[in-house]
């Protein structure tokens, strides 16, 4: 399993052999599923908060007497059929929506996600990513040179498409660069989630032989 990569003018520089066990993995919906839906829910912070009839001021004596006005009984106004009373099983901030996922399935989602994007030619392997200085601008250049490349031609788009460079090493230059740029990201290859392979449509590792032998590891 062959590749192309790039410079960042959009050129043919060199090929590289890809490792099977991190991009020639067959599709597993049920498990890519199952390890997004857990990260996405790790990452959930409950803050929607409702008070019940025990939380709501006020309601510290009965509204009116047990008989005699016709009148339906109450004992509180604080009961949830009243307005401004409790709320009946609403939400609270004190609800745990974590869920556990062993590493080995997290990794296996991870390396699955991969093998499809790379199958449906949605990453891109570039030797190198310098940039001389922290300008939009040059990232800006950057993309523009390689969206002239077949198949990503979109990475120009403003609305609707995203894209994630995934570096070797951490690059100030590049992460200023970029941080103005609307659907892009970018992060350090060793930090690649599987929610950022789902979430972007392209991705763009940069320092190619060095960061395939990492996500090899």
């Amino acid at each position: 399993m062959e590749t192309i990569i790039y410079n960042q003018k959009g050129e043919k520089v060199s090929e590289i052999k890809l490792p099977e066990t991190v991009f020639g993995l067959p599709w597993n919906a049920n498990l890519v599923h199952q390890a997004a839906v857990s990260m996405m829910s790790n990452k959930r912070d409950p803050i929607a908060h409702t008070k019940g009839r025990g939380e709501v001021a006020g309601g510290g004596r009965k509204p009116w007497r047990q008989k005699g006005l016709g009148r339906a009984r109450h004992g509180s106004i604080r009961s949830p059929i009243w307005v401004g009373g409790g709320v009946s099983h609403g939400p609270i901030n004190e609800k745990d929506y974590s869920r556990k996922i062993n590493k080995k399935m997290k990794k296996k989602a991870f390396l699955t996600a991969l093998s499809r994007k790379f199958k449906d030619n949605e990453i891109l392997f570039l030797d190198n990513l310098n940039l001389s200085s922290a300008k939009t601008k040059e990232a800006a250049g950057l993309i523009s040179s390689l969206a002239k490349i077949e198949g990503f031609n979109k990475l120009t788009l403003k609305k609707g498409v995203k894209a994630v460079f995934a570096t070797a090493e951490k690059d100030g230059n590049a992460y200023r660069s970029f941080k103005n740029i609307p659907g892009t990201n970018i992060v350090e290859v060793r930090n690649l989630s599987l929610l950022d392979v789902l979430n972007n449509k392209y991705l763009v590792i940069a320092g190619a032989e060095k960061s395939i032998s990492g996500l090899a590891e």
